[in-house]
């Protein structure tokens, strides 16, 4: 049985989920305090954080920030907040998936297990003994699913989870375009809905990590009314910004 630990104040909603959830086998420990929150999650370790963000004592966005460092499973924020800029904000903070309370549950159930079966593939990536082709290399970078590490330079490069994974299947796919369709789907089982700006935050957010240049990028390019390639060629030749 999965565990997760879920921060809600409104005891009504929290007792709803938990019930929910856990007839779909998946265990809920409910904290209603988000100053308190951080203490739990390390200590029962769960292996998905669900969150609200309007929390007594601390809100939910800064404790997806606080917890980034600590805690390596998803991170799932569940608000009534239907705002763009709560979203994108959500995701720069580490937040791997932002849902509305309004979503069916059916639908919560179904990302939520997505989340799940990924934490539990990049459990058993890690529980694999390390070999030559389990890493990729383009030129001065490498990226290591076993270990999840990023070296560009010599420079060891801290990525959050979801950024970690879009990288890895933006590199996966090297040479080839990949649209918002395409990525959403492989990372979170959802359709692109046309109005969706996670992807283009997160490529944004990847390439000034990776160094690549803002104005005109060529490492991960912006293919014009298809999508984004991953360039297998161009982390050779120095930075330029």
């Amino acid at each position: 049985m999965n565990k997760i630990v879920y921060v809600e104040d409104d005891p009504d909603v929290g007792e709803l989920i938990a019930k929910y959830l856990g007839k779909h086998d998946i265990e809920v420990i409910v904290e209603p305090r988000g100053d308190c929150a951080q203490d739990v999650i390390l200590r029962e370790n769960p292996e998905l954080v669900l969150l609200d963000i309007m929390l007594p004592g601390k809100d939910g966005m800064t404790l997806c920030r606080d917890l980034r460092g600590q805690f390596q499973g998803p991170i799932v924020l569940l608000t009534s907040l239907d705002s763009d800029m709560n979203h994108i904000l959500s995701l720069e903070m580490g937040a791997s998936d932002y849902i509305l309370k309004t979503t069916p549950p059916a639908v919560l159930l179904a990302r939520l297990r997505l989340h799940l079966r990924q934490r539990a593939g990049s459990t058993t990536l890690q529980n694999t003994p390390l070999t030559p082709h389990n890493t990729l290399r383009f030129g001065t970078l490498s990226i290591d699913p076993v270990n999840r590490q990023v070296m560009l330079a010599q420079t060891e490069i801290t990525l959050s989870t979801a950024d970690f994974d879009l990288l890895w299947e933006l590199a996966t796919h090297a040479g080839q375009i990949m649209d918002r369709d395409a990525l959403l789907k492989n990372l979170r089982g959802v359709s692109y809905d046309g109005l969706d700006r996670s992807v283009d935050v997160a490529i944004s957010r990847l390439r000034k990590k990776l160094l690549d240049n803002a104005t005109e990028p060529y490492r991960i390019k912006t293919v014009r009314n298809k999508g984004y390639l991953f360039a297998p060629h161009a982390w050779e030749s120095p930075v330029s910004l």
